[in-house]
């Protein structure tokens, strides 16, 4: 559906409001869309419940926009009209509030409901913020993931866009390469990156793994 939507050339140059979770994962999104859509990218995370690991990664993710926008203003593409300008905005961090949504679930495994209703939470504050302030879509860069469930996200989205009135970008990010794309992204721009999405949860089952498999 992402495919058809990008093909229609009255639909280029639109808004798009990206929540992103982290560069890395936001690198080959980025540099795809950004042939497409205005994209501003909406940095809202609160599952990220260690202080200093998520101002590292934020600062990584406006090091990186800043990156991909010296490029191409330094190589004619935004003048071309080959690319567009990639703006930030950081959404609030309150990690008690990731803490109440996922109360209960504290010891569901990775890819569980926890996560589901984390996806739950950044896209719906993704949905009301594009709706207040005019863009065309949303969407996510949790797709790209292998661990991440698309089918999940898009479920979603599709709800949050119809319930706070804003057109939901459908996609699946990993296809066609997405992941692999972006761990070469990932390296040719030195991006810090991580083993575990961020919260406390998934670190503690990130630690326990690599126990067992030392």
């Amino acid at each position: 559906m992402m495919e058809k939507i990008l093909q229609q050339n009255s639909e280029r140059g639109k808004s798009l409001f990206l929540h992103s979770c982290c560069a890395p994962c936001s690198s080959y999104v980025l540099t795809y869309l950004r042939t497409f859509f205005k994209i501003t990218v909406f940095y809202y995370n609160p599952n990220i419940t260690e202080n200093t690991e998520y101002k590292k990664r934020v600062e990584e993710q406006k090091r990186f926009i800043l990156r991909l926008n010296e490029e191409a203003e330094r190589d004619g593409g935004f003048h071309a009209g080959r690319v567009f300008p990639i703006s930030f905005q950081e959404g609030y961090y309150k990690p008690e509030a990731f803490f109440e949504r996922v109360k209960g679930h504290e010891s569901d495994r990775e890819g569980g409901e926890r996560c589901y209703l984390c996806y739950e939470m950044r896209l719906r504050e993704a949905a009301a913020y594009g709706k207040e302030q005019g863009f065309d879509y949303f969407t996510t860069t949790l797709s790209i993931s292998p661990m991440k469930n698309a089918k999940w996200l898009n479920e979603i989205g599709q709800r949050m866009g119809e319930e706070y009135e804003i057109s939901y970008l459908p996609s699946d990010f990993k296809k066609k390469d997405g992941y692999k794309k972006s761990i070469l992204l990932s390296g040719e721009y030195e991006l810090y990156r991580q083993d575990y999405c961020g919260c406390v949860f998934s670190k503690r089952e990130r630690q326990r793994n690599k126990g067992k498999e030392e």
